[in-house]
């Protein structure tokens, strides 16, 4: 089988064009190879080298030096960083965070983890060590940083109208273990915002279209309704009315199904003493 290398776009953002250049580097460079490349640069492994190139990783300060030192490119690697850091998302998620800044309303059901927009430093810290074992401490600071940006979004003038609907697994499953759970739960039960409405979908719910992921409408002001489906490492827009109808029945359905704002606050309290 021939190897064929990971294709790459460098026009489809400042992240993939860092990526690019980075390989365009090491073939210049007697077609250097990213083992070779490890060796050169001091503190970084061959697979976080393999996803910054790819744009699956953010790449940092310190290795753009590096690189810039290996290559003798005056700065262009400090340079591309400085533009690339700007995109905090991914390519396949910043259409979704787009829409999330837009709209007026923002309703969610999630069946495995607190939505971003809720989650308290300590949760969010270890679900992002979770989905990626392999991230150096400066990347997970990183994705850090751009997931609790996002939740300025809900203190924003004019805030969205937001809808929350978590599954009962998502409130007993002790993420980050018992203290970092609870401190979870606590934000959950004093948030006092009334643009913000939160339900649990019980286990006695039973079976429903949207098990196992996450479904995300979003009302951007002058556009159809729009909706975000997302799995564990995969996400997709669905814009084609037939589609969007669907989810729309399945999040209705969800939120008749759900306990009450009350009750849901009730049961998450009595989670809490559970911690």
């Amino acid at each position: 089988m021939v190897f064929r290398p990971h294709e790459l776009h460098p026009t489809r953002s400042n992240r993939d064009l860092y990526g690019w250049e980075m390989r365009a580097h090491r073939k210049r460079a007697g077609d250097m190879s990213l083992d070779q490349l490890t060796n050169v640069l001091d503190g970084f492994s061959k697979s976080h080298l393999a996803r910054v190139e790819r744009a699956a990783s953010m790449p940092c300060a310190r290795l753009s030096q590096a690189l810039d030192a290996a290559f003798g490119t005056d700065g262009t690697f400090g340079r591309l960083y400085e533009l690339a850091k700007k995109e905090k998302f991914p390519g396949k998620y910043r259409r979704a965070m787009d829409l999330e800044g837009r709209a007026s309303i923002i309703e969610e059901y999630t069946s495995a983890t607190v939505p971003g927009l809720l989650q308290t430093p300590g949760l969010a810290r270890r679900s992002l060590q979770t989905g990626h074992p392999h991230a150096s401490a400066q990347e997970i600071d990183s994705m850090l940083s751009a997931r609790l940006d996002r939740q300025k979004r809900l203190s924003s003038t004019p805030a969205p109208r937001c809808w929350f609907i978590l599954d009962e697994a998502v409130l007993r499953r002790p993420v980050g273990g018992s203290a970092v759970m609870r401190a979870q739960l606590a934000a959950l039960v004093d948030d006092r915002r009334s643009h913000v409405t939160l339900q649990v979908l019980p286990f006695g719910a039973g079976e429903h279209a949207e098990m196992g992921g996450s479904l995300t409408l979003y009302t951007v002001p002058g556009n159809p309704l729009i909706a975000w489906v997302e799995g564990s490492h995969s996400g997709v827009i669905i814009e084609d009315p037939e589609g969007v109808a669907a989810r729309r029945e399945s999040y209705d359905l969800l939120r008749a199904q759900a306990l009450s704002p009350r009750d849901s606050s009730a049961m998450i309290r009595t989670l809490m003493e559970e911690c």
